[in-house]
């Protein structure tokens, strides 16, 4: 398996593979998911995405496997629970964004609409298909995550600019930027 053509941030970690292989870009359609992996890159700002891959279980675990209603009943002292919990990025503003996120997701779900067609609506509800021939061409942001950020934030959401939205894009499947001569490309697209 680890001698077929990968995209090329993909590096030789055993972790970072797996992902690329079996989840990056591929399309998600579930709310409980697409809410795991919109804290996750918000988590990631700054960071790198192996840092978060790491600590993903451990993210899940505090983060009760990202049921939206449990965390958006966490208190102060879950907080402060939180920030001793060398498991996770242990920054307060990420912390309380997570969770603030989630009261927001409820709010959407209370008005009848899943998080899921809220965010694949920036994209007409089907996968961009982008051309990537190099790494180098991967946009870090385009127009439809600019407007997914916007929409976001006047909703409430937090860590949610347009590069962490494009990168929340990428992963969920809502643009396929795997590079032309990458596997995933060729044999599931």
């Amino acid at each position: 398996m680890n001698d077929k053509k990968r995209c090329r941030w993909c590096t030789n970690d055993p972790l970072y593979i797996h992902y690329h292989d079996h989840e990056w870009g591929r399309p998600v359609y579930d709310d409980r998911h697409l809410f795991e992996m919109l804290i996750l890159e918000g988590a990631q700002a700054g960071l790198s995405w192996i840092t978060i891959l790491r600590k993903r279980e451990a993210y899940r675990e505090a983060f009760c496997n990202f049921e939206v209603a449990k965390v958006a009943a966490f208190t102060e002292r879950d907080v402060e629970q939180l920030l001793l919990n060398d498991g996770i990025i242990r920054n307060r503003l990420k912390i309380n964004a997570a969770i603030s996120n989630a009261k927001v997701v409820l709010a959407l779900q209370h008005e009848g609409v899943s998080l899921s067609d809220f965010l694949w609506g920036f994209v007409n509800h089907q996968p961009l298909l982008s051309l990537p021939r190099a790494f180098e061409e991967i946009p870090t942001q385009t127009s439809e995550s600019q407007a997914m950020s916007r929409a976001l934030k006047k909703r409430g959401f937090k860590f949610v600019g347009p590069t962490i939205c494009y990168a929340f894009m990428q992963a969920v499947g809502m643009v396929n930027d795997h590079e032309q001569d990458c596997f995933i490309r060729r044999d599931s697209f």
